[in-house]
């Protein structure tokens, strides 16, 4: 990364209307912002959407984007997470094919180790399912990926909610 250039979430309380997540992502790749990941669901309200958004960025470019953010009207609130304690998991699935016996008692043991679930079996496959943060998925999928020829990766974006205690993502 370049200097000054650091990961930046921000979380969003939105309007739940038709094309808010079309013009929300609209802007960021109108002004040639890369969003590292988006994830979006409803609230406790259901006229109300929650966004979880990743970018890589500097101080200044991340200040333009919270601004820009503000000024839309099916934005209700900005908060800036880059900086506070935050609660963050993403959900990532990782699908074993043309695995031996023994590789899959091997996955079994990665997947106790990392906390994961295997949630499906086939005779010659696996499937894992990892709720992490996203460092500690990256650090799977590289670590299958090393072992095991035939996989498949599904991730979903991180999701994230300020800590009551003071515990780091």
């Amino acid at each position: 990364m370049d200097k000054g250039m650091k990961k930046r979430w921000i979380s969003l309380y939105v309007e739940n209307q038709v094309g808010v997540l079309a013009k929300i992502s609209g802007l960021f790749s109108g002004k040639s912002y890369n969003l590292d990941s988006l994830t979006v669901g409803t609230t406790e309200d259901p006229t109300v959407s929650r966004m979880t958004i990743a970018t890589v960025s500097d101080d200044e470019t991340f200040e333009q984007i919270k601004k820009q953010l503000n000024r839309m009207v099916e934005v209700i609130k900005v908060i800036d997470f880059t900086d506070i304690f935050v609660r963050m998991k993403e959900i990532l699935y990782i699908k074993v094919k043309k695995c031996s016996a023994a590789e899959k008692v091997e996955l079994f043991q990665i997947a106790e180790t990392f906390k994961a679930r295997v949630i499906d079996y086939g005779k010659d496959s696996l499937l894992l399912e990892f709720v992490q943060t996203a460092t500690k998925n990256d650090a799977v999928i590289k670590l299958i990926k090393e072992e095991y020829k035939s996989i498949e990766v599904v991730r979903g974006g991180s999701v994230g909610i300020e800590s009551i205690s003071m515990m780091e993502r």
